[in-house]
């Protein structure tokens, strides 16, 4: 029988820092996109004509600005998620689950550093979970060989990184 894949110390990091990457690159895109819009509902608010019927004037209006003050607040969360991930060190390795750690499951990983949900990539489904979800925290201090259960998803996490 084969031996199983180990990945050496280099190879751990660099997927930590291709991850933290990933994300930082997605909260970038996020962060741009909010702006966009913001500036766009902004015009929208500007841009209302008055007309005969004055109420659809001001309906517009109010409608853009609560729009603008909408993406406004998720624009502030984007950026401090941006600004948590960028203090993620990376660059050491993990034993146990905590910040900046890697933890692989048997059909699903998970990366505590940014709450981004669940993304597939390289063929890897990954939960990026920011450090005060609640799910970070039960994972806190797990090791691998630990047999976790949330969900209705049972797995043993196989390494920590």
């Amino acid at each position: 029988m084969a031996k199983p894949y180990t990945m050496t110390d280099t190879e751990k990091i660099t997927v930590k820092n291709s991850l933290k990457r990933w994300a930082l690159d997605h909260i970038s895109q996020r962060i741009t996109t909010s702006r966009q819009v913001i500036d766009q509902a902004r015009e929208s608010a500007n841009s209302e004509e008055k007309s005969s019927a004055g109420d659809k004037y001001e309906t517009g209006r109010a409608m853009g600005h609560l729009q603008q003050e909408m993406h406004s607040r998720q624009l502030t969360e984007y950026v401090k998620e941006l600004a948590i991930l960028h203090s993620v060190n990376t660059d050491q390795l993990c034993s146990e689950g905590r910040v900046g750690a890697f933890l692989q499951g048997q059909d699903i990983a998970f990366f505590i550093a940014a709450g981004l949900g669940k993304h597939i990539i390289e063929g890897r489904t990954i939960l990026f979970l920011s450090p005060q979800a609640p799910l970070a925290k039960f994972l806190q201090n797990k090791k691998a060989g630990d047999h976790i259960t949330f969900n209705n998803i049972n797995t043993t996490i196989q390494m920590v990184f």
